[in-house]
């Protein structure tokens, strides 16, 4: 249940050069405007990838040192690369594929994580990781998708479960699109992991795609939307369904761009004593 999925060397390529800028950067702007800064602040970051938004972070907190873990070692190197580039900013990355990490509990200032991809009944396993890193009053930056996110691709896996008359595909399409969190209940499960003084961000953005295998082959999608996806619906086989989307995409939008609305959230919480 680690908060991100390992990505190949090429993937690891192509979410630093397309997915950050196009998609992932709406999340870290948000924990970029809602941390807090500290002296001599240590981040850890949680399933970082290829490392964004860790340099941004350090800067913006001033003296700070951020240690991300992540399990793909592609992307770590490409991370590491990054920081060499920077002067050898205070960064450090390590391989991780499980929680707990094995970074020391109580030693962080700052615990993010962005666009975690993790089953719903797991969730409070991430968020108690993050209480763990952290030292009194320290501070959790989770940014997720929040309810209401990639609805139109749920309303085409429903369509599709009535066609084919699957009941138990839609009942779970519908459950996986009522679990994604709410401001409230992002609150309650951080204050239940052992955070308060909780404030959720939300802003709204919409991703456009010209044809239903430009949606399908998007490295966003590919990379971060299908596999959040898929994890919400508890990894069943959704190849057909996704066929489906594809064809139907094709089909109601072959004049006008198919665009897909993401809520944006940021959640910031203390550590409590």
């Amino acid at each position: 249940m680690f908060p991100s999925e390992p990505l190949s060397f090429a993937d690891a390529a192509v979410f630093e050069t397309f997915v950050v800028p196009r998609y992932l950067r709406f999340f870290g702007d948000l924990i970029q405007e809602m941390v807090l800064a500290a002296p001599g602040a240590r981040v850890a970051h949680l399933g970082c990838r290829t490392g964004y938004p860790d340099w941004e972070l350090c800067r913006r907190i001033g003296e700070a040192s951020a240690y991300g873990v992540d399990p793909s070692e592609f992307a770590l190197e490409l991370a590491r690369n990054k920081v060499s580039a920077e002067g050898g900013a205070p960064i450090e990355y390590l391989q991780a594929d499980t929680i707990p990490t094995p970074l020391p509990s109580g030693m962080f200032s700052h615990v993010v994580c962005l666009h975690p991809v993790v089953q719903p009944k797991y969730r409070g396993q991430l968020f108690a990781e993050m209480s763990r890193l952290l030292y009194l009053r320290g501070q959790a930056l989770i940014a997720m998708p929040l309810r209401g996110s990639f609805q139109e691709i749920g309303d085409l896996l429903r369509e599709y479960a009535l066609k084919y008359d699957d009941g138990d595909f839609g009942r779970v399409v519908e459950e996986a699109m009522i679990s994604r969190p709410t401001l409230e209940s992002i609150s309650d499960e951080l204050e239940l992991a052992g955070l308060e003084d909780v404030d959720v961000e939300v802003r709204q953005t919409i991703l456009g795609f010209d044809s239903g295998r430009a949606l399908i082959e998007d490295p966003v999608c590919r990379l971060l939307v299908m596999p959040e996806i898929r994890a919400s619906l508890d990894d069943i086989d959704i190849q057909p369904a996704l066929a489906y989307l594809k064809d139907a995409v094709d089909r109601y939008w072959s004049e006008a761009q198919f665009e897909l609305t993401v809520n944006v959230g940021c959640a910031s919480a203390r550590r409590s004593g």
